[in-house]
């Protein structure tokens, strides 16, 4: 009766051993294994044995994050105050040095993101910042890269999401654009204004080496007047018969 217990035991305990050593490691995870503190391997996706007390596991994702990296307050170098968040693409290359090389892979990028945000946007103008983002985005991406490549990082992709203004800068903006468009208004209206007079000038060089055109235009013109509802009709006269007119016909005082 005494002897049961004693054997039973061990059994139980022996099972409930091998059922926490088995661990199923999904397609996209990775287990970092370490024996007795130091590393040992980095074990594939399936069912695998970890040995509990003697091994110690980590598991590392290698999908690709999304984050959001929080707003920023950024002075362009044309010392204009905004406000810039991003989002920022990345994922796990090598689980062995994301583990091993930082403590927290994850804030450690964020971190990141942050200080390269403020410090690269702040080499940029504002106007770089509104039209050339994705440049920027590039700088970004190939920087944060580089630098996280260390901790078994690869980032994918960085979008600057926002870049708010404030108040007054926004009604700044407002009235250089509005200025921008009444210049480009102008400088059509000009380049009509001397297309119009090359033509005209053009027309007449024509007329007045053909005498005849002068004539079929002042007919056309009295066409157009007479199929208007208009009770003055004005009839034209070249300057050369004014002039001789009054040549003929001297004026008496």
């Amino acid at each position: 009766m005494i002897t049961v217990p004693i054997i039973v035991f061990p059994i139980g305990l022996l099972v409930a051993l091998v059922a926490l050593s088995f661990k199923i490691v999904p397609e996209y995870q990775r287990l970092v294994v370490f024996f007795l503190g130091r590393f040992q391997e980095v074990k594939q996706p399936g069912l695998r044995l970890v040995v509990p007390g003697i091994q110690q596991m980590r598991r590392v994702d290698l999908r690709v994050i999304t984050m959001d990296v929080p707003s920023q307050d950024v002075i362009s170098r044309d010392n204009v105050t905004v406000r810039v968040n991003a989002v920022l693409y990345f994922r796990v290359v090598d689980p062995e040095k994301a583990i091993i090389q930082v403590e927290d892979y994850y804030n450690a990028t964020s971190q990141l993101a942050q200080t390269t945000l403020r410090s690269v946007l702040g080499q940029h103008d504002l106007d770089e910042m509104l039209v050339e983002r994705e440049k920027m985005n590039a700088d970004l991406q190939q920087i944060i890269d580089k630098q996280s490549d260390a901790w078994g990082i690869k980032v994918s992709n960085v979008e600057i999401k926002h870049v708010d203004l404030n108040e007054n800068m926004v009604r700044a903006i407002a009235k250089q654009a509005e200025a921008e468009r009444e210049r480009r208004a102008k400088i059509i209206h000009a380049e009509g204004e001397l297309q119009a007079s090359e033509k005209l000038l053009a027309a007449a060089n024509v007329i007045s080496q053909n005498p005849q055109a002068l004539q079929l235009r002042y007919l056309q013109t009295l066409n157009d007047i007479s199929n208007e509802n208009t009770t003055t009709i004005v009839f034209p006269l070249p300057i050369e018969t004014i002039k001789g007119l009054f040549e003929k016909a001297p004026v008496k005082f």
